[in-house]
């Protein structure tokens, strides 16, 4: 599968001023969150992380989903600006240049990059609340949404061109694959937390509750097989996850982030960060850099 850069996508994007209110109907606030950016390096003996700094500079503002394009050069993100219903952003890592994607009424989430040069999907919240997967158009305009019947959808993975991996919300949650051609989705594991990835093998991870403990599993798509990946983090509040390029396996817990590789027993503290309560995260193609979202206000706060 092919991934492309995200600058011909967004080569017709004008530059935001940050400055500038958002002309559309004020809507109640998510809560603060900002988006920081740390160096890494992914070495053979374990990886590395330098001091992670603010990117998405929207101070009492909520920064989210941070989605790097393939490669390593811009992060796709949610934000809220201004009071504003969510739209999705994109940063430029060298200029930290920061431009608008969408402006529309309704809310959109967890920016993801499609396979052959499909453009970009989100998650939309419509304007009678039902979540679906949309696909974006040039510059952000003349969204469709796909597989239309699967609904409500929080969030997504691509497994291949034809194929849709979805975390479709209810109690409980629920793994579903989507067929696009057809439309229809077949649930292959209940009961999962939020983080549905892409692992470098092609393979999509999730996190089950399997008994009394939460397992990271995984969907084999050339096997249809899923299978066992590693326990997840004891402590892990929201098991949230990233993947780097390397194969290593990221998840937080409070401040902290922790890693684990194949053949590796159990998880290593990489570091406690210092920026606050973590949650969703992101590793470069390059494994150049990781994306940490941190509650806005909590440094120095005790680990949930």
């Amino acid at each position: 599968m092919r991934r492309s850069s995200l600058l011909p996508i967004l080569a017709g994007l004008v530059a935001s001023d940050l400055s500038m209110a958002v002309a559309q109907t004020p809507t109640p606030a998510p809560p603060a969150t900002e988006i920081h950016l740390a160096p890494m390096r992914l070495l053979p003996s374990a990886p590395t992380m330098g001091p992670a700094r603010v990117a998405s500079e929207n101070p009492g503002g909520y920064d989210n989903q941070p989605a790097f394009g393939a490669d390593g050069r811009a992060m796709l993100f949610t934000s809220s600006r201004g009071g504003a219903p969510t739209d999705i952003y994109f940063l430029e890592l060298q200029t930290r240049q920061i431009r608008r994607m969408t402006d529309t009424p309704e809310a959109e989430y967890s920016p993801t990059l499609m396979p052959d040069d499909g453009g970009v999907s989100v998650i939309r919240v419509e304007k009678d609340g039902t979540q679906r997967v949309w696909q974006m158009g040039e510059a952000g305009t003349a969204m469709k949404v796909l597989a239309p019947e699967v609904k409500p959808v929080g969030y997504h993975a691509w497994i291949d061109a034809r194929r849709l991996a979805v975390f479709v919300l209810g109690k409980p949650a629920t793994f579903q694959v989507v067929d696009l051609a057809t439309g229809k989705a077949t649930v292959r594991a209940s009961d999962i937390g939020r983080a549905v990835q892409r692992r470098p093998t092609g393979s999509i991870s999730f996190v089950q509750r399997v008994g009394e403990r939460w397992m990271v599993r995984e969907l084999v798509p050339a096997t249809d097989e899923i299978r066992d990946v590693v326990p997840a983090l004891e402590g892990s509040t929201d098991r949230d996850t990233a993947w780097g390029p390397d194969g290593s396996l990221f998840m937080t817990k409070g401040g902290e982030v922790h890693w684990w590789r194949p053949g590796q027993t159990g998880w290593t503290l990489l570091a406690d960060v210092g920026i606050g309560t973590l949650s969703r995260m992101a590793v470069s193609p390059d494994g150049r850099w990781m994306a940490l979202v941190a509650v806005e206000g909590s440094a120095g706060a005790s680990p949930k």
